[in-house]
């Protein structure tokens, strides 16, 4: 393992992950200083393991094609199938390899290499049986041979529980392989050196090997003990405590001199403040600091709280803080709603805004609108949005809640993971702004979009609370590919 590395995650990942970088970090700590997290831990956190991905190339040597000996029905006439005999393939091979090694540490996952390129049918079935000894998270086949797809296939649907095939254009004759198309749990990449789809597709399964690794903490006003189950398509652990556990951490936090200090510095932080006292403030940093102790006594990777009767103790700055620093916090108990923001945050390394929509059914647009958005929409290293700090909308006291400023001509995803359904639905667009309250109205942060290639927007209804992430339709591919190497079905314009 690296020095740099936590947990066999590199350390820029694991910080953001983890939560001790960026904004949220700057303003409060996990627990009260002097307290001892392993005194009050319930559960420990989960171990994070890195995603493993096999990676083999597919191509016979020049001297074996021109001795005849290559296996395909060509080899009488030592003949070079497409891509031909000028594709250089140990050259291109160097080239995919350095770039595939380059992705795969920046986003913290590790490429296991074949030694060599196969070319002989029994080296693809020792191959495979290689890979499924050593139990990887997916296979990347590179195939850079024309009559060797059906090789390609047989890796991909044998040796893990996922696959990339990546052929580039020019060595497939005619049209690619139906199977190589349209198999499930298989993400075919049929291109000209598309770097970013590959990068697409390690992203999708890092996404997954994270999700079953980390655990969701709930906190429910229904619940009367706790309860644990594993969420059934992404292997999330799915914790449920009862609310008064959340309200006695609450009410034990002390408005100490550290705490004030780091409320009124936040505050400062705002374009303008609007109808909060600093007292509510300070109330909001008390929730922060009792977010952060729940989840640490429950080991969680991400919380969502049922939070609009909470009054005094409602957690809408804490959660806009968190989200911004890639820790994320869903509104209301929300399962589905915070399973996507999880998603979103390994696949794009971005907050997302839950929200629920609205509509302009005159200018076919789509509306959302909450109390919980980040400042940082690109993440913690990324610009900071100007925002407001004004009341909650829906029930006094006049507590703090965030009206963060959303760019004009922002490429956006809106998207939403339907649990237990084998469903996501994903759709791009572009933020036009967050028109005023007044006119509009809604919730504390607003964001007008207009969606891509619809004719009624209403007809694309997620449900309430799906998230918006910055992001293009590039970016958005990515989900598509996640959806498809772990067989859920996709709905909306990607």
């Amino acid at each position: 393992m690296c020095e740099s590395c936590q947990g066999g995650i590199p350390r820029r990942t694991f910080l953001a992950a983890s939560g001790t970088a960026g904004t949220a970090a700057a303003f409060g700590g996990l627990i009260a200083a002097g307290e001892s997290r392993e005194a009050s831990a319930v559960l420990p956190p989960r171990e994070k393991q890195p995603a493993r991905v096999a990676v083999v190339f597919l191509y016979p040597p020049a001297e074996v094609v021109l001795a005849g000996q290559n296996e395909d029905s060509w080899r009488v006439h030592q003949w070079f199938t497409w891509p031909g005999n000028q594709f250089q393939p140990e050259r291109q091979e160097e080239r995919f390899g350095a770039k595939i090694r380059e992705i795969a540490d920046r986003l913290g996952v590790v490429a296991e290499f074949a030694p060599k390129a196969l070319y002989q049918e029994a080296a693809v079935a020792q191959y495979i049986e290689a890979v499924k000894a050593s139990a990887p998270d997916a296979v990347l086949v590179v195939n850079f041979w024309n009559t060797f797809a059906a090789w390609s296939h047989r890796i991909a649907v044998e040796a893990a529980p996922a696959a990339i095939v990546y052929q580039p254009v020019g060595s497939n004759h005619q049209l690619p392989a139906e199977a190589l198309r349209n198999t499930p749990g298989l993400f075919y990449i049929h291109a000209i050196e598309n770097w970013a789809e590959i990068e697409r597709g390690l992203r999708a399964v890092r996404a997954k090997k994270m999700l079953a690794q980390s655990r969701l903490l709930r906190v429910s006003g229904r619940a009367e003990e706790m309860t644990q189950t594993v969420e059934s398509d992404l292997g999330t652990d799915v914790v449920t405590v009862p609310a008064q556990v959340f309200n006695d951490i609450f009410d034990a936090v002390p408005a100490d001199e550290a705490l004030v200090g780091e409320a009124m510095q936040w505050k400062n932080t705002a374009a303008e403040v609007r109808d909060v006292s600093d007292e509510y403030c300070v109330e909001a940093f008390r929730s922060h600091r009792a977010v952060r102790e729940i989840m640490a006594r429950y080991g969680a990777d991400a919380v969502t709280i049922e939070c609009l009767f909470l009054k005094h103790r409602k957690p809408c700055v804490s959660f806009a803080l968190n989200n911004g620093d890639l820790i994320p916090c869903g509104c209301e108990n929300q399962l589905d709603g915070t399973l996507t923001q999880m998603l979103g945050r390994w696949l794009w390394d971005r907050a997302g805004f839950m929200h629920n929509p609205e509509f302009d059914t005159s200018e076919n647009r789509y509306f959302g609108a909450h109390c919980t958005c980040a400042v940082k929409l690109h993440g913690p290293e990324g610009p900071a949005r100007p925002f407001l700090i004004r009341p909650f909308f829906h029930q006094m006291p006049k507590t703090a809640a965030l009206d963060v400023q959303w760019p004009e001509n922002e490429p956006v995803i809106l998207a939403k993971y339907y649990s237990g359904k084998k469903r996501l639905c994903c759709w791009t667009g572009r933020a036009l702004g967050s028109p005023t309250c007044p006119p509009v109205g809604g919730c504390a942060t607003r964001v007008l979009v207009e969606i891509d290639r619809v004719q009624d927007v209403c007809e694309i209804y997620p449900g309430p609370h799906p998230i918006l992430f910055c992001g293009t339709p590039g970016d958005a591919r990515t989900l598509k590919a996640f959806a498809r190497m772990y067989q859920l079905e996709l709905l909306g314009n990607v």
